[in-house]
């Protein structure tokens, strides 16, 4: 039998220990600019007697960024006195990716989110995904991973959960998504599943749920407050935080199979024909491709195939062939 290697990552918080603890997660990484060096990704850990423990993550792309203020937030704000059980919050998950502002990291390239369930002598990357994999996420008993769009995406506001096999994890897992009280709420189709923090979270048998909250590589004041409300909204969810649940209830929305998807076939100019939330039929023009080369030249028309709602679009002007161009999603047959 092989033998497993210790990850090189250490932290400088006890997850035992009561109290409120920020520290590090440190991962060596010899440079040039530094020979002995080593990353450092912050981390809070807020922890009173037993309960249940979430584990909160934000940047796990490095541009999405209304996870990362809302979790900075809590991790400023929150009191050992004010929790029953223990909260782990790392606001910048991929803290190289967020430092540089990119989706993947500007040391090996790799998107975090895709690298599950990683490898202790990998690279930078893989060596996150791993210590998540196997210290982490083992302790965890609710996972809120924060995405928005980033800076080619925007969305309607929404939380989102997976269709599971297990249907008593499914549901604890809506339940979640129903208390964090974002304007809309998605049972979500992956086109990518494969290497996804949320696959290595689901298969752990934790309660997962996701965001996606905005995009265009920034945050606005409405998203930012659905953040902030939504996480501690879970927390009292879950039993860690007291008090009543302050979220109005969530519009439902499916994303029952690739057809949700249109992608360009084309680079050139995109023009967006419906605002996001708006009703769109199927067969209906969502957005035209406007060739850049020479004048003269038509359009591309991109339809949907189904009725319902555009809940993403492409958000820079420019657009390459293989983008996403717009995602629909349907109203639950319920």
């Amino acid at each position: 039998m092989k033998a497993v290697l210790p990850s090189p990552m250490v932290s400088s918080v006890d997850f035992g220990r009561d109290g409120v603890q920020h520290g590090f997660l440190r991962l060596p990484y010899s440079r040039d600019d530094s020979a002995w060096g080593s990353l450092m990704i912050p981390i809070s850990v807020v922890k009173r007697g037993k309960g249940a423990t979430a584990l909160l993550t934000g940047a796990n792309h490095g541009d999405e960024y209304e996870g990362p203020i809302a979790l900075l937030d809590l991790a400023r704000t929150l009191s050992a006195d004010d929790v029953t059980g223990r909260v782990i919050i790392v606001p910048m998950m991929n803290h190289p990716a967020f430092r540089a502002g990119t989706r993947t990291s500007p040391i090996d390239k790799g998107n975090l989110n895709r690298s599950f369930p990683g490898r202790p002598d990998g690279t930078i990357t893989e060596k996150i995904a791993d210590y998540f994999q196997r210290f982490l996420l083992p302790l965890a008993d609710v996972v809120l991973d924060f995405h928005s769009g980033g800076r080619t995406l925007d969305f309607l506001p929404y939380a989102a959960a997976h269709t599971l096999p297990d249907k008593r994890q499914e549901k604890a897992c809506f339940d979640a998504v129903t208390a964090f009280g974002a304007p809309f709420a998605m049972r979500m189709l992956e086109i990518d599943a494969v290497g996804m923090y949320d696959t290595a979270a689901e298969d752990q048998g934790k309660i997962f749920m996701t965001t996606e909250l905005g995009g265009g590589g920034t945050a606005r004041a409405s998203t930012i407050a659905i953040a902030k409300r939504g996480v501690r909204n879970l927390l009292k969810h879950v039993g860690i935080l007291a008090g009543k649940i302050d979220a109005a209830p969530s519009r439902w929305l499916d994303m029952p199979s690739s057809e949700c998807f249109i992608f360009a076939e084309d680079d050139g100019l995109v023009e967006t024909c419906l605002e996001l939330g708006d009703k769109v039929g199927a067969g209906q023009v969502v957005a035209r491709i406007h060739p850049v080369q020479r004048t003269g030249l038509a359009p591309i028309e991109h339809s949907s195939k189904l009725d319902g709602l555009l809940v993403a679009r492409h958000f820079p002007g420019l657009i390459k062939a293989g983008d996403c161009l717009a995602v629909i999603g349907t109203a639950p047959e319920r």
